[in-house]
């Protein structure tokens, strides 16, 4: 199973292959390399008329670098909308713009949820892991949850502040510069719960002291970890998961196993993004536990 963000209006995948997806994001075109896209490009990419900008890999870099290569004037950054959301992006390093548009599949499965709890009269406490620049937090205070927002990034953390602005949430969104598995002991420690976990681990990183982490062996202690900070009354957990190799099942068995004994349902699913060409773009592995 796929789950599909398919109703995107300021973006698109305008066409895919040999490694790259055309992308349009409102009134500016993009190429950038995909790991995943490993059949033949049906038509010439680099010679799209509208093209504004394509990430090239340095040689030699085995994936990691590389630099933006202008074909039009660009401003620094603009706006693009997801329902009543907004957010800013621009050409960032590794290819990235600060947003991964396929995530609106998960924005409006939790959204649903938090509406839904909040028609029962319960606000929603939400714990959101590595959230980046902050779409799921925005679209999850948005609908009306109380969400405390965790990066070790300070740049990203501070982008997040924009996105929220700019959805206009002036509220409602605690922001912590920090490690995530620190800031979860300290939680522990504190008797701190939360109705909701959404968490977006990276496969390899370092916090902001050194902390090491590696998806293989902390994934799994991780979100064992995090089952303690759930209240009594769980509304879902969220993984969200880029790694490739890492199969929708895995995040299946690993909820399964830390939320043993809870009631409700646990699903799993490839995330994707649908194309002009008719086809589908994988793009990563959600699993979600939902006290249904």
């Amino acid at each position: 199973m796929i789950a599909l963000a398919d109703n995107w209006k300021d973006y698109s995948v305008i066409a895919t292959g040999d490694g790259y997806k055309l992308e349009r994001w409102k009134d500016v075109v993009l190429l950038r390399p995909d790991p995943q896209v490993i059949w033949s490009a049906q038509r010439d990419l680099f010679s799209y008329p509208g093209l504004c900008a394509v990430y090239r890999r340095n040689k030699g870099s085995g994936g990691g670098g590389g630099f933006w290569e202008y074909k039009k004037e660009l401003p620094p950054e603009w706006n693009i909308s997801y329902r009543d959301l907004t957010f800013r992006v621009h050409p960032m390093n590794f290819k990235h713009t600060g947003l991964f548009p396929e995530q609106a599949v998960h924005w409006d499965k939790t959204s649903s949820l938090i509406r839904g709890a909040a028609e029962k009269g319960r606000k929603v406490k939400v714990l959101n892991l590595f959230a980046y620049t902050g779409g799921a937090s925005v679209a999850m205070a948005k609908a009306g949850a109380e969400v405390t927002h965790v990066d070790a990034a300070k740049n990203m953390v501070e982008r997040a502040g924009e996105n929220a602005r700019l959805s206009g949430i002036q509220t409602g969104i605690r922001y912590i510069v920090d490690d995530c598995k620190k800031f979860v002991a300290r939680e522990i420690r504190r008797g701190n719960r939360y109705d909701a976990v959404v968490m977006d681990p990276p496969s390899y990183g370092r916090g902001p002291g050194g902390e090491l982490w590696k998806i293989e062996t902390e994934l799994f202690p991780f979100v064992k970890q995090c089952r303690e900070l759930l209240s009594d009354e769980p509304l879902f957990f969220l993984i969200n998961s880029y790694t490739t190799g890492l199969q929708p099942a895995v995040l299946n068995n690993i909820l399964t196993l830390c939320l043993k004994g809870s009631k409700g349902s646990i699903d799993s699913y490839e995330v994707g993004l649908p194309t002009e060409e008719g086809i589908a773009l994988p793009c990563g592995a959600g699993g979600m536990y939902v006290n249904d």
